[in-house]
C-alpha cells in the first residue's frame, strides 16, 4: 500500500493567501489516463467537470450546500490550497465476486475558505479509470460547528439528452419497475413509472433515485449514485429538463431538514462511473473502494448463505403469517392457546420440520421462518408504536425444539424481524432479541422495515433511519449475527467497511411477481442500478410460475423462464442466494433444481461476458477456493443469443460443462417451464453458441474432469 503526496511547491507556497481562484484550476486524470477531472473556483463558486477519453462526461456543474441555520456554503469561496496524491493498494473482501480488489486512484483536494464567514470547506475528489468520486468535508475550523443543511446543491450536468434506466425519486421505496426513456422524457413518463406503488413521499416529477444508469449516443455508459452513506441523508436527483442537468436532493426529516452535523465531518461520496463498455460498469469496484476498510478484527463468523425458507407459500398464498385472524386485538391480553388458527399459519412445528429435512437433504445451510412471533394479526397499515414481540414465538413454534432439530441435522435457522417501521420499539428490545438468537444458535436476521416509520414523519432515507439502520448491523455484530435488511435504505457499499450487512432488499424483488410482475427487463437493469452498491437478497428460483396453480385466488404470473430462473444466482450477485419455492415445487424439477444445489455463493473471481443495460447481462464467475466455474445468463422479452468464448478457463485442463438452458419453444407469457439439461466436454479453447428464448436464459456449471 502507498500514498504519494504530489503537492506542487508553488501551491504550498501560496498558503492561505486569498489568490483568485481562476488563477488556480486543477486538473487530475486517473492512473492510466482515460478519467480527466477539472476543479475550480469560478466567480467564487466550485465548479468541476469530467471528461472520458476526451469525451464529456459532466460539463461544467456547481457545488455547494444551502443551509436551514446560516449563510449558505454556495458561493462567496476562495481557492486557498490544491493537495493531489495517487493510491495503490489490493485489499481482499471477507466475501464478494472477487477474492482481491485494487483501490488505484489518483486525488485532489481542494481547499476553500468563505472569508465572509470565516469558514472552511473542503472538496475531495477521487479519479479512477471508471470513475469519479467527491465529498464535501468541513473541518473543525473556524466558525463551523453545529450547522443544519436545507438542501445540498451538487449538479451532474448532461452533455445530451442520454438514454436512461430509472425509478421515480422517493423517500420511502425503492420497490418500483425501471421505466427506460430518454431525460428529457421523464417528466411525462413518470405518472406511468409511479403507477400505484408511491408511497405518497414523492419530491418531484422530474425526481429519480440513484443508482442512475444511463448512456449516451456515442457509446458511452454513465452512472450516478453514493457512496459510504453514514450519518446524512439519502441522495436522490432532481432533473432540470431545461437545462439537463442534475441536481442532488436529500431526503429530509420530520422537520424538512436535510442533515444535522458537526464539525469534523464530511458528506458520503457522490459518485460517477462512465465507460464505453457496459461490462465495466458491472465489474467496476469504485464504490466498495470509496468506503472504508473493514471495522472489525475477527470476521470468522462471517460468512454466505444459501437458504430456504417458509417464505412464498404467504407471498403466493393461501398460507398466512399470523396464527389467528382475530382483527385488532392488543397483543399482550390476547390468550393465543384458545384462538383457532384455521390451519394456514405456516410457522408451525411439522412445517417448518419439513424444510429443515429438505435444506439437510440437499445441503441448504439455512431456513428463514417469517411468522413465527406474535404480533402478525394487527401490523400493516396501523401507526401503533408497539407491535411485534421479538421474543415471543406462536404456541405452535417451539423455539427450543426446533433450534435443537435443525442442528441436529447440521442446519441453522434464519431469524425473521419484522419492525412494522416502528423504530424505536425495535431498538428498544433489540438487545433481548440478539441475546435470544445467540441462546438458540441463530447467526442471521432477516430485518423488515414495512410501512410508515414511527417516529412519526421521519422517512426510511432520512438521516435518522440510516443510522438506525447501521446501528442495528453494528450491534448485530457484537452478538456475531449477519443482517439482511428489507426496506432499508439502498446499499452504497458499507458492505466493505461492516460485511456482516450481508444482504438487503432495497429494490423489487421476486415477491413482486407474485401479485403485480416484474417486467421482463428487469434483471437486466437491477446489476446496472441497485446492484452497485452491494448485493440484494432478491430471492430467485421459482419454478412454478403462474400463480394460479399454486393459490387459486392468486392472479400473478412470473415473468421468467425456468432456465433464468437458474441463471439468475449467477446475475444477480449475492452472498445471501435463496431457494425460494416451496419443497413440493423443487422434488418435480429435481435435475434442474441441482444447478441451485451446486451454485456458488462466493467467489474468488467474476467476469462480465456479455452485458446491455436492459438488454441481456451474461456472467461467469469462478467459485472460491475451487476450480468450478458458473455461468448465467439473463435476457429481455426479445432474448438474446451468445457465442461465448471460454477463454477464462485454465488452459491444459480438461472440464464438463453441464447447460440448463431454455427448450426451443420456451416462452416467458406461454411455456416458461420448458427447459433442457445438455453436458458437453469444454477446454479455454471451446465456443457455446446459446440462446435465451423471450424473457429467458441459461445456467451453465463448468468442473475439472482431470
Amino acid at each position: 500500500m502507498k500514498y504519494i503526496s504530489l503537492s506542487a511547491m508553488a501551491i504550498a507556497m501560496a498558503g492561505m493567501s486569498l489568490v483568485p481562484a481562476e488563477a488556480h484550476a486543477a486538473r487530475i486524470s486517473s492512473p492510466s489516463g482515460t478519467v480527466e477531472l477539472n476543479a475550480e473556483v469560478v466567480d467564487s463558486i466550485p465548479v468541476y467537470s469530467v471528461t472520458y477519453k476526451g469525451k464529456p462526461v459532466i460539463l461544467p456543474s456547481k457545488l455547494g450546500l444551502e443551509l436551514a441555520d446560516g449563510p449558505d456554503m454556495m458561493d462567496g469561496f476562495c481557492q486557498t490550497a490544491v493537495e493531489t496524491g495517487a493510491f495503490d493498494e489490493t485489499w481482499h473482501p471477507v466475501w464478494g465476486e472477487n477474492s482481491s480488489i485494487r483501490n488505484n486512484y489518483s486525488e485532489l483536494l481542494l481547499k476553500l475558505d468563505q472569508p465572509r464567514c470565516y469558514r472552511k470547506m473542503n472538496i475531495r475528489f477521487r479519479v479512477y479509470d471508471d470513475g469519479i468520486g467527491f465529498r464535501y468535508e468541513f473541518p473543525q475550523d473556524g466558525v463551523l460547528t453545529y450547522f443544519i443543511i436545507k438542501d445540498e446543491h451538487s449538479q451532474f450536468a448532461m452533455a445530451g439528452d442520454h438514454t436512461a434506466w430509472w425509478i421515480a425519486g422517493d423517500y420511502d421505496t425503492q420497490e418500483y419497475d425501471y421505466t427506460e426513456s430518454r431525460l428529457s422524457e421523464i417528466r411525462a413518463k413518470m405518472p406511468e413509472a409511479i403507477c400505484s406503488n408511491a408511497s405518497q413521499t414523492l419530491f418531484s416529477p422530474t425526481g429519480v433515485q440513484t443508482s442512475l444508469q444511463m448512456k449516451t449516443d456515442d457509446g458511452l455508459y454513465i452512472n450516478i449514485h453514493e457512496a459510504a452513506l453514514v450519518d446524512y441523508s439519502c441522495m436522490h436527483l432532481n432533473y432540470d429538463d431545461r437545462n439537463m442537468v442534475f441536481e442532488s436532493w436529500l431526503t429530509p426529516d420530520a422537520q424538512g431538514n436535510k442533515g444535522h452535523l458537526q464539525t469534523p465531518c464530511h458528506s458520503p461520496w457522490r459518485t460517477v462511473m462512465v465507460s464505453d463498455d457496459a461490462r465495466d460498469i458491472l465489474a467496476s469496484n469504485l464504490i466498495l473502494n470509496l468506503n472504508d476498510p473493514c471495522a472489525y478484527d475477527d470476521t470468522s463468523w462471517i460468512h454466505p448463505v444459501k437458504y430456504v425458507g417458509v417464505w412464498w407459500e404467504m407471498i403466493a398464498g393461501p398460507k398466512e403469517w399470523s396464527y389467528t385472524n382475530a382483527p385488532s386485538v392488543r397483543i399482550n391480553n390476547l390468550d393465543y392457546t384458545t384462538v383457532d388458527c384455521h390451519g394456514k399459519h405456516s410457522a408451525n412445528n411439522d412445517n417448518v420440520k419439513k424444510y429443515i429435512d429438505f435444506a439437510a437433504e440437499h445441503g441448504f445451510d439455512q431456513v428463514l421462518v417469517e411468522g413465527w412471533n406474535i404480533g402478525w394479526e394487527d401490523w400493516f397499515g396501523h401507526s401503533k408504536d408497539y407491535v411485534f414481540d421479538f421474543t415471543t414465538p406462536y404456541p405452535d413454534f417451539d423455539i427450543a425444539m426446533l433450534n435443537e432439530y435443525a442442528q441436529s441435522k447440521g442446519v441453522k435457522l434464519m431469524m425473521h424481524h419484522e419492525t412494522s417501521g416502528s423504530v424505536r420499539n425495535y431498538e428498544r428490545h433489540m438487545k433481548d432479541a440478539y441475546d435470544l438468537m445467540n441462546k438458540y444458535g441463530y447467526n442471521s436476521v432477516k430485518s423488515g422495515y414495512v410501512g410508515n416509520m414511527i417516529p412519526r414523519g421521519e422517512h426510511h432515507y432520512g438521516q435518522w433511519l440510516n443510522n438506525h439502520y447501521l446501528y442495528a448491523v453494528t450491534e448485530a455484530a457484537k452478538h456475531h449475527i449477519m443482517v439482511n435488511a428489507h426496506e432499508a435504505v439502498r446499499p452504497t457499499g458499507l458492505c466493505r467497511t461492516y460485511p456482516n450487512l450481508i444482504g438487503n432488499e432495497s429494490a423489487r424483488g421476486t415477491e413482486y411477481e407474485a401479485f403485480a410482475g416484474n417486467k421482463p427487463f428487469h434483471t437486466t437493469v437491477l446489476p446496472f442500478t441497485r446492484l452497485q452498491g452491494g448485493p440484494m437478497d432478491y430471492t430467485p428460483g421459482i419454478f412454478e410460475m403462474d400463480m394460479k396453480t399454486v393459490n387459486p385466488d392468486g392472479n400473478g404470473h412470473v415473468n421468467s423462464t425456468l432456465a433464468r430462473q437458474l441463471a439468475l444466482y449467477v446475475t444477480m450477485y449475492s452472498p445471501l442466494q435463496m431457494a425460494a419455492d416451496v419443497p413440493e415445487v423443487y422434488n418435480r424439477y429435481l435435475d434442474a433444481f441441482q444447478f441451485i444445489k451446486d451454485v456458488a455463493v462466493d467467489w474468488d473471481k467474476s467476469l462480465y461476458l456479455e452485458a446491455e443495460p436492459g438488454r441481456y447481462i451474461v456472467a461467469a464467475r469462478k467459485a472460491k477456493g475451487k476450480d468450478d466455474w458458473f455461468i448465467g445468463c439473463t435476457a429481455n422479452e426479445d432474448g438474446h443469443e451468445s457465442d461465448l468464448k471460454l477463454d477464462f478457463l485454465d488452459k491444459d485442463r480438461k472440464y464438463e460443462a453441464t447447460i440448463y438452458a431454455d427448450a426451443d419453444d420456451a416462452n416467458y407469457l406461454t411455456n416458461p417451464q420448458a427447459y433442457k439439461i445438455s453436458k458437453k466436454k469444454v477446454s479455454s479453447k471451446s465456443n457455446l453458441k446459446l440462446k435465451a428464448t423471450p424473457g429467458g436464459g441459461y445456467a451453465i456449471s463448468i468442473k475439472p474432469i482431470d
